[in-house]
Protein backbone atom coordinates (compact mmCIF):
# COMPACT_ATOMS: atom_id res chain seq x y z
CA UNK A 1 0.00 0.00 0.00
CA UNK A 2 1.47 3.68 -0.50
CA UNK A 3 0.26 6.21 1.98
CA UNK A 4 0.35 9.94 1.51
CA UNK A 5 3.27 11.80 3.32
CA UNK A 6 0.50 13.32 5.03
CA UNK A 7 -2.71 12.35 6.46
CA UNK A 8 -5.92 14.91 8.24
CA UNK A 9 -7.43 13.08 10.96
CA UNK A 10 -9.93 14.13 13.85
CA UNK A 11 -12.06 11.88 16.51
CA UNK A 12 -15.27 13.39 18.36
CA UNK A 13 -13.52 12.26 21.41
CA UNK A 14 -11.88 15.72 20.86
CA UNK A 15 -14.49 17.76 18.74
CA UNK A 16 -11.82 20.95 18.55
CA UNK A 17 -9.00 19.08 17.55
CA UNK A 18 -7.46 18.42 14.29
CA UNK A 19 -4.27 16.15 13.33
CA UNK A 20 -1.95 15.76 10.84
CA UNK A 21 -0.44 12.49 10.85
CA UNK A 22 3.32 12.65 8.70
CA UNK A 23 3.51 8.87 7.69
CA UNK A 24 7.39 9.18 6.45
CA UNK A 25 10.62 8.93 8.62
CA UNK A 26 10.31 10.40 11.20
CA UNK A 27 6.99 9.67 11.71
CA UNK A 28 4.64 12.04 13.81
CA UNK A 29 1.29 13.44 14.75
CA UNK A 30 0.58 17.33 15.41
CA UNK A 31 -1.77 18.17 17.32
CA UNK A 32 -2.73 21.55 14.41
CA UNK A 33 -5.13 23.39 17.40
CA UNK A 34 -2.01 23.98 19.83
CA UNK A 35 1.34 22.55 17.52
CA UNK A 36 1.92 19.40 20.11
CA UNK A 37 3.67 17.21 18.79
CA UNK A 38 4.41 13.58 19.36
CA UNK A 39 6.69 11.16 17.89
CA UNK A 40 6.27 8.05 16.98
CA UNK A 41 10.26 7.03 16.85
CA UNK A 42 12.75 6.96 19.36
CA UNK A 43 15.96 9.45 19.10
CA UNK A 44 19.40 8.81 20.38
CA UNK A 45 21.28 11.96 21.30
CA UNK A 46 22.85 11.73 17.82
CA UNK A 47 19.57 12.15 16.12
CA UNK A 48 18.44 14.93 18.47
CA UNK A 49 20.69 17.59 16.60
CA UNK A 50 19.44 16.51 12.89
CA UNK A 51 16.18 16.56 14.22
CA UNK A 52 15.86 19.89 15.31
CA UNK A 53 17.35 21.05 11.92
CA UNK A 54 14.47 18.89 10.19
CA UNK A 55 11.79 19.38 12.75
CA UNK A 56 11.13 22.79 11.40
CA UNK A 57 10.52 21.99 7.55
CA UNK A 58 8.17 19.00 8.65
CA UNK A 59 6.23 21.49 11.10
CA UNK A 60 5.74 23.94 8.03
CA UNK A 61 5.02 21.24 5.90
CA UNK A 62 1.99 19.88 7.90
CA UNK A 63 1.02 23.33 8.09
CA UNK A 64 1.15 24.26 4.55
CA UNK A 65 -1.07 20.44 3.92
CA UNK A 66 -3.30 21.46 6.63
CA UNK A 67 -3.96 25.04 5.03
CA UNK A 68 -4.52 23.26 1.44
CA UNK A 69 -6.92 20.62 2.86
CA UNK A 70 -9.13 23.25 4.96
CA UNK A 71 -9.15 25.37 1.53
CA UNK A 72 -10.15 22.91 -0.23
CA UNK A 73 -13.39 21.21 2.39
CA UNK A 74 -13.99 25.20 1.91
CA UNK A 75 -14.49 24.85 -2.22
Amino acid sequence: MTLPKFILGDNTDFPEDVYIIHTEFPRFIINMQNDEVEWFEDFDNEDQAELQLEMESLISAAQAFYDREVERYEE
